[in-house]
């Protein structure tokens, strides 16, 4: 089996990665920034495979988008992921003006930037 092509393996379903959970304590808009912490960085080969993805992906700066598109994963799965890790100290989240403040609109331009960084992989 360890000699066939990546998508033809077994793979486990996205609910099962969350525990069939759909929400993390930690709530995190599409659009936030997350980066790996230095608790991360130390204990990312202790961690899951999906999590110690996470913590690589994050080394750079990266929105919840960012990262569920690397994955190739289903943006709630990563959202509860990356919640889960925030609250266990492996990433900090930073909060985008959007959603630091309810009642505002998100920025257009931080939406294009999403849009194209999502289009370029």
């Amino acid at each position: 089996m360890t000699d066939a092509p990546r998508e033809s393996r077994l793979r486990v379903r996205p609910y099962a990665l969350t525990g069939g959970r759909v929400r993390s304590s930690t709530e995190l808009s599409l659009e936030t920034i997350v980066r790996v912490t230095s608790r991360g960085e130390a204990d990312a080969s202790e961690l899951a495979s999906e999590r110690r993805q996470i913590c690589e992906i994050c080394a750079d700066p990266s929105s919840i988008a960012e990262v569920s598109a690397h994955l190739k994963l289903p943006l709630g799965v990563v959202r509860v992921l990356v919640g889960d890790m925030v609250t266990e100290g492996f990433l900090e989240a930073n909060a985008t003006i959007a959603s630091a403040n309810e009642d505002s609109r998100p920025d257009l331009r931080l939406l294009e930037r999403v849009l194209d960084d999502l289009q370029a992989l």
